[in-house]
């Protein structure tokens, strides 16, 4: 049986065992390690063992539990609470207001948390019950939410991007970066797009809250300054270059630990949880990773992507083309798959096509992350609107994929604007310091 047959037989097994929803970091290995037997038995062993060791003994993953260990220690803390109640003292009174300071909460939460599914949970917990307090649509309310808590692979700390730089052995600190003002700008579409969905309707927010006094907004916004700290601290250090990713995880984490102690929640039960979660998302992520890196080294081992470099060359498509083709193709899989399993599947198939077309795979890794965001909320898949479901149970499932739809395309304005002003997302990496 010939090298490109069995990569066919190798991701039609793979898909399988997703389908049947076995863990993909699992299936990952599983078919990876199959596969390497099948073309080069007596390498199997050595492989599956040496990837392992190799991911497990990396020194820039340590970013990763250190960047949740901070997200955590933000949410027992109180400094999320904070952070969306000064969003709340500013913009809560404006009509659609309680829905966009949950977009700012998830945005601020994300630059410490780094992942998706805690910002929705964290800050859906805080939100909801305001919005549903003041009458709002549930569909509008638990979408922002859902919508809001994708920044958290968007805006820098990002887990999308550590797992993406890893894959491609891009550097964790630009891809970083390049995440800072597309997220910005996500976030300002989000709040657009609550704007014309109550300008259209404006029964979904019918009630606002009461401005409240500049004194009130700027205590608010002063309680809010700890979480604010940090985030320019890490971020601004890795821009300066004062420190690296890995040092900014380090000292974030270090200060939200001291944050915590300061204002006396670091109890027993607190800091029971918060290690367990921080060693729970961490299992998780390195699982995926060693998973994916023995199945990137069958994909290697068969050749099929130096046979779709070959083909893709020979039809004379531009890099533009091919990169929109690919976008269009993991929009289309986030439909059914999870956004890291896209990420790890495909990585290894699309970069050598990409590196021999020229592409910057620091801004590739923008618009690939900006599509994930797009499957944590496309139907019937989307990860983050089950977490909604879990915390507004009343709400039926589909209310809340109706209340995405808008957010769904302001992310595909974000990716159009990215594909058409690459500076967006390449600016603050080529002009950082080293």
């Amino acid at each position: 049986m010939d090298t490109i047959t069995i990569a066919i037989l190798g991701f039609a097994a793979l898909f399988l065992l997703l389908f049947i929803r076995m863990p993909v970091g699992t299936a990952m290995m599983l078919v990876g390690a199959g596969g390497i037997y099948a073309i080069r038995p007596q390498a199997s062993l050595p492989v599956v063992a040496g990837e392992i060791f190799s991911e497990a003994s990396n020194y820039p993953l340590t970013i990763l539990p250190l960047f949740i260990l901070m997200g955590n220690l933000a949410g027992v803390s109180g400094m999320s609470r904070d952070l969306y109640t000064a969003a709340h003292s500013w913009l809560g009174h404006m009509r659609g207001g309680l829905a966009s300071a949950t977009i700012v909460g998830c945005a601020g939460f994300s630059a410490l948390s780094g992942s998706s599914l805690a910002a929705a949970v964290t800050m859906g917990r805080v939100s909801l019950p305001e919005m549903q307090r003041y009458r709002y649509d549930n569909g509008l309310a638990t979408g922002a939410i859902a919508a809001g808590g994708t920044l958290g692979i968007l805006i820098p700390p990002s887990a999308g991007f550590v797992v993406y730089a890893i894959l491609t052995e891009e550097s964790i600190g630009r891809l970083f970066m390049a995440g800072v003002l597309p997220g910005l700008m996500l976030t300002g579409l989000f709040i657009l797009a609550i704007w014309l969905v109550v300008l259209r309707d404006p029964g979904k927010a019918p009630q606002s809250a009461e401005a409240e006094p500049m004194e009130a907004r700027i205590a608010a916004l002063g309680r809010a300054s700890w979480i604010v700290g940090i985030i320019l601290l890490t971020i601004g250090g890795i821009y300066t270059g004062a420190f690296s990713a890995v040092e900014a995880a380090g000292i974030g984490a270090l200060l939200a630990l001291g944050v915590t102690i300061l204002r006396g929640q670091l109890t027993w039960p607190n800091l029971r949880d918060v290690v367990t979660n921080t060693l729970k998302s961490t299992g998780t992520v390195f699982l995926i990773l060693f998973g994916a890196f023995v199945f990137k080294t069958f994909v290697g081992f068969t050749g099929v992507t130096y046979a779709l470099t070959q083909w893709v060359g020979a039809q004379g498509f531009t890099a533009m083309q091919v990169v929109v083709a690919i976008l269009l193709a993991f929009i289309v899989l986030g439909t059914f798959l999870e956004g890291f399993a896209i990420l790890v599947l495909t990585i290894p198939l699309v970069q050598p096509i990409l590196q021999s077309l020229g592409v910057d795979l620091i801004w590739f890794g923008v618009l690939m992350v900006i599509v994930l965001e797009m499957a944590l909320i496309s139907p019937p898949v989307g990860i983050n609107v089950f977490v909604v479901k879990g915390i507004a149970r009343e709400v039926p499932l589909g209310t809340i994929f109706r209340g995405i739809w808008p957010f769904w395309f302001a992310m595909l304005a974000a990716v159009i604007l990215v594909l058409l002003i690459p500076d967006l997302a390449l600016l603050l990496p080529d002009t950082m310091f080293g």
